[in-house]
């Protein structure tokens, strides 16, 4: 082979090495981005946290999101698209019962994550909703009732001096208590010294006599256990409130400085 001929091959061998050299160059280039990060490779919605630097030094994006800005990492197809897992969800579950027992409130039902969303799939749709409803409970009534009271002063269990002998003496019933916890009175409460002592947060023990007791042997407006009911003082105009009641006991007599059902 001549001198010519040694040239030529030379820079052939050159030529194929400068070719390999940026062949593999390019394809390595190519191949980073998402399939580099660490886990998770790809991220739904829009996420600026979820980047990878190519071997150019340049940013790219594996979220959903960069479909629409075009700045995609060039493997996210392949890497992201091609393995997504949309998310997948069960069945609703029952409505749960309304917050309100009597009046406007509020149900809800839930639904669990079967499959959750996995390299950039569909994000799980809502797992909970929410809708108005109207309580209408057996207690609503009650609870609708308005204790009138008084201080326990005014004791009703007495002998009345012009009852005429042939009139039938009404059968008397035992008294009971009821004991509930103030949560409101206004302030016209404040000038009488037995309704100034409704003060919130206080525990009243109130008294049910037997002339006070309906037919159904109870005194209106009693109250329900841990539902707030309402009162009004019989005596005193504008004096009204709210409470809570927390136990009940039969057969028995308020301390002095109760107030009586009416």
């Amino acid at each position: 082979m001549g001198a010519h001929g040694w040239s030529a091959a030379r820079l052939g061998f050159v030529v194929c090495g400068y070719l390999a050299l940026f062949c593999g160059e390019f394809v390595s280039r190519a191949e980073a981005g998402c399939r580099e990060r660490a886990s998770p490779n790809c991220c739904t919605g829009r996420n600026n946290e979820c980047f990878e630097y190519t071997k150019r030094k340049t940013v790219c994006y594996c979220d959903t999101y960069c479909q629409k800005t075009r700045d995609c990492c060039e493997d996210y197809r392949r890497v992201c698209q091609l393995s997504a897992i949309d998310c997948v969800v069960g069945s609703w579950g029952p409505w749960s019962s309304c917050t309100s027992p009597c009046g406007v409130g509020s149900t809800e039902r839930i639904r669990q994550v079967s499959v959750p969303p996995r390299n950039g799939g569909t994000p799980c749709p809502d797992l909970k909703q929410r809708r108005g409803c109207f309580g209408n409970n057996a207690i609503c009534s009650t609870a609708k009732e308005v204790a009138k009271i008084l201080p326990d002063s005014f004791k009703r269990n007495f002998k009345d001096p012009w009852r005429r002998p042939h009139m039938m003496m009404k059968e008397e019933k035992a008294s009971y208590c009821v004991y509930l916890r103030v949560k409101q009175a206004s302030a016209a409460c404040n000038p009488k010294l037995w309704s100034a002592q409704l003060v919130r947060e206080r525990l009243v023990c109130a008294e049910c006599q037997s002339d006070a007791m309906s037919k159904s042997n109870r005194c209106g407006g009693d109250g329900l256990v841990s539902t707030r009911t309402f009162w009004a003082a019989a005596s005193v105009p504008g004096c009204h409130g709210s409470w809570v009641r927390e136990s009940s006991s039969e057969g028995c007599r308020c301390p002095p400085y109760s107030v009586l059902f009416v």
